[in-house]
Parts: structure tokens; sequence; C-alpha cells
């Protein structure tokens, strides 16, 4: 059986190209996926001949760092660039930057690449996301951004030298990191969502309620329920306010951090199935619906560890690993890519915020039954200076006590606690494994106490079961 967002596997028979020596590797997109796939495809074989196009100027650098550089909690963007050109194509991978695949035959076994014939026995696409640009007035004028591109950052970044005022619309999590950094950067910040509390879409209402009053706390005016109508330009051309349902915030600068799509310009030239998130099905090994082509990272979709449901939009470390297993398998491996849970965690204004799977709300949005395991412990001993409290909700299957989901705020290492979890959710843990997990206890670094023990023991305390 198929698992629900998967393509049929693609039977030998129908294998486009060759393997071996002389083996052809396209790959479209030179982000976290693209470049990944393209290393793992010359790793899996030497002898492959791996070509990787990309419209930006560069590759392999963190779009995710972008906030914090305008916040000069990292002082430049000179660390974000993990490797020059110079290293990939060391690596024997022939890298084209700033250039753009215009077309593909999958019939004859060509592209247009920079206005120039190339042929593959292997397509990668890796071709990433696209914001979603809402069509109001004024969003195309002078000093209106939609964050991703490196060079385009760095520009702003000079901008910002003469930003007083800024208005970041939409509370996504890309919304929040920019708020903060503006923040910390001394601009006043506006942050505008027509929903009724931050990240609604999938986070639960009291514990961004905590994120908000942070944000708030730096001085951010957080205007929840009010909608975008247009922003309105000066004299000079430039934007000088946002209008919308609650009256006109001026504005020097305006970011969007709406949602994203799926980029899938070349996917539906050469007639690949897409799913119902708009993004590219692939099967475990990263196949799509064509023999011979391959796709990773945001212009994919995959499976819901606990729902089942296709999903798309997740992070750059879930890219790597999807390249990885796309580029193996374009040069003649057979790698696997498992359902995914999602652990994420993020700084917001001065707390930290993160989960895996799913929260309350989206459990209930889906119609998942769960029952809740929730308490407040320390990040540290509770006499340490530097102690902070963290909340940690879990849910659970009511029957079988199974993990299904978790959400957590407060002070540190949330990270560390969301990756564990999406661990012990892959392998089935319950709540009374985790009740009865073992932790290190180091006043300066951990509590004697961790607190996902001690949601899940109040949890199993509340329906009257031991651990």
């Amino acid at each position: 059986m198929v698992p629900a967002g998967r393509a049929k596997p693609i039977t030998a028979g129908r294998a486009l190209g060759c393997t071996g020596p002389g083996l052809r590797v396209l790959v479209v997109g030179g982000g976290p996926a693209g470049i990944t796939a393209a290393s793992t495809a010359r790793e899996t074989d030497a002898t492959a001949e791996v070509t990787v196009a990309t419209e930006f100027e560069d590759v392999a650098y963190s779009p995710c760092a972008i906030p914090m550089v305008f916040g000069r909690e990292i002082p430049s963007f000179d660390g974000l660039l993990m490797h020059g050109p110079e290293h990939y194509r060391g690596k024997g991978i022939d890298l084209r930057t700033s250039t753009t695949v215009e077309s593909v035959s999958l019939r004859e076994r060509t592209a247009t690449v920079g206005g120039e014939p190339l042929r593959f026995d292997r397509l990668v696409l890796c071709t990433g996301f696209q914001y979603e640009r809402p069509p109001l007035p004024g969003a195309d004028l002078p000093g209106v951004h939609f964050v991703k591109n490196l060079r385009a950052a760095m520009a702003m970044d000079k901008e910002l030298e003469g930003v007083r005022r800024a208005v970041v619309i939409k509370g996504r999590p890309l919304g929040i990191e920019m708020a903060t950094g503006l923040a910390h950067r001394g601009v006043e910040v506006d942050l505008v969502d027509d929903e009724p509390w931050l990240m609604a879409e999938y986070s639960d209402p009291d514990f961004m309620k905590r994120v908000q009053e942070s944000l708030e706390k730096l001085g951010v005016r957080v205007r929840l329920g009010v909608k975008v109508e247009a922003i309105e330009g000066g004299p000079d051309g430039r934007v000088r306010a946002v209008r919308t349902s609650a009256g006109a915030l001026p504005a020097d600068l305006v970011v969007f951090a709406t949602k994203t799509h799926a980029n899938t310009r070349v996917a539906k030239q050469v007639g690949l199935r897409l799913g119902s998130t708009g993004g590219i099905v692939v099967d475990d090994r990263m196949r799509t619906s064509e023999a011979g082509v391959f796709a990773a990272g945001d212009c994919t979709e995959v499976p819901h560890g606990v729902a089942g449901i296709p999903i798309r939009g997740l992070t750059a470390t879930h890219a790597v690993a999807m390249g990885r297993v796309a580029g193996a398998n374009a040069a003649g491996a057979d790698r696997r890519y498992e359902p995914v849970y999602g652990p994420w965690a993020m700084v917001a204004g001065t707390v930290q915020i993160g989960g895996v799977a799913l929260t309350r709300t989206l459990a209930e949005a889906m119609g998942i039954p769960y029952m809740l395991a929730e308490a407040e412990g320390y990040s540290r001993a509770r006499y340490h200076p530097a102690m902070m409290k963290i909340r940690v909700r879990l849910l659970a299957d009511p029957k079988t006590h199974r993990l299904i989901g978790c959400a957590m705020v407060g002070g540190e290492n949330l990270k560390e606690r969301a990756d564990f979890l999406a661990f012990a959710m892959r392998k089935g843990s319950t709540l009374e494994d985790i009740a009865r997990m073992e932790n290190c206890y180091s006043p300066p670094i951990g509590a004697l106490n961790e607190p996902m023990a001690l949601a899940a023991q109040a949890g199993l305390r509340a329906i009257g079961k031991s651990w």
C-alpha cells in the first residue's frame, strides 16, 4: 500500500536514463535540498556528472538566520554562507549560479539552462517555495520586502539604517522573528495579523499569549484581528504607511511574512503529479510520478507521521534529509525517507516556543481524539540564578497513550526537547515511557525533574494511572 500523499513506486523497467559511469544528473535549485542532493549524488557515484542550476547568486546559506542579522544578534552576513561556489566545483559539481532552467524535455532528456542545451539522465527538482503575494494596492512599492534571498537581505540591511517605523504583516514564524529582530535593531514595529492569535493555523492560543506578551515587552505593537487593506506611498514613491481595518500605520519599511507555496513551475511543465498541498508528490525514495525524476525540499509534500496527511513547508533540516535521499537514489542508491513528525522551536521575543506533530488546536481541527498531559518545570535547578520556567503540553492517544503531539513555551533548550520527543514519537513511545524517562541532573544545565516527565506524570495521574 502506498502511504497517503505518496507517488506509486517507479519500477526498474520505467527508469529513465542509465546508472554507472557517465551518469548525468541535473539538480534544479541550490538551496539546502538542492546542494545536498548534488553533493550526495557525487558521493554515491564519483563518476556522475552533476550539474546544479540556481536562479540565485549564492548556495548553501542559512536564510533562517537573516532576521537575527537584522537584529545584530548575529553581527554580519559573513557566517551565513557555508561554502563558496569554489568548494562545490572542487567536489566535481558543475555549479551554475544566477541561472534559470527555462525548459525541460523528459522525452529528449534535455533542458535549456541559461539559454544553453544540457543533456541529463536523472532530474532532481529542489525548486523551493514562493511567498503568497496578496493582491494589495502598493504591494510593489520600494520599501516593501519578502525575506528570502541573501543578496536582497544584504541590501535591506543597509536600508534599515534609515528606518524608524516598520510594519510586519502576518504573525507566522518568520513574522515573529522579523518583529523580534527589528525591535532589537531599535526600530518601532507593528506586527499585524487578521487572525485572533499569533501562528493561529497550528498553535495554541494560551501558549502564543506568552509570545505576544514577550514581543510587547520588546516594544512591538501586536495588532490581531486586523486586516491589511493597502500599502500607501509617499511623494518620493516609497512606502509611507500601511492602511488597515484599524486605521493607517506609519511605515518606512514593510515586511510580508505570508504563506508559502511550492515553486512548481518546472514540475508543471514536465507534467509531474501535484498533491493537495500544491507540492510535488513523491514516494519514500523521493521519486516523482515521472520515471527518473526526483524531488526534495519545500517544493514537495510528504506524509505526516501522526495524521498521515501530506504536508509541506518544513524546516531546512528536513530539506537536507530529503536532498540526501533524492541525490543518492538519483545516482543509483536505494534510500528511504520516513514520514515526518516535524519538531520545531524558535525564539519569539524573549521566550522560546516549540513543538512536535500535533498541537491541541490542530488535533481539534482535524477531529483527532487526544488526552492532555501538562506541567510546568524548570530548565535548570530551581535555585540556579539562570533558571527559567518551561511549560510542556503533551498530547497522547486516549487508548494507547502513545504520544501524538507536543507544545512547549518557556525559557531555553526547547529545541533539544522537541528533537527528543519527535524521535520518541517515531519509536511509538507512550506517556508511561516519558514519565519514567532518564534525565541528566546538573544544576547549571538541567533540573532534577525533567519538565517533559513531569507533564507525562501529571497526565497519567489525572486518569488514575501509575507509571
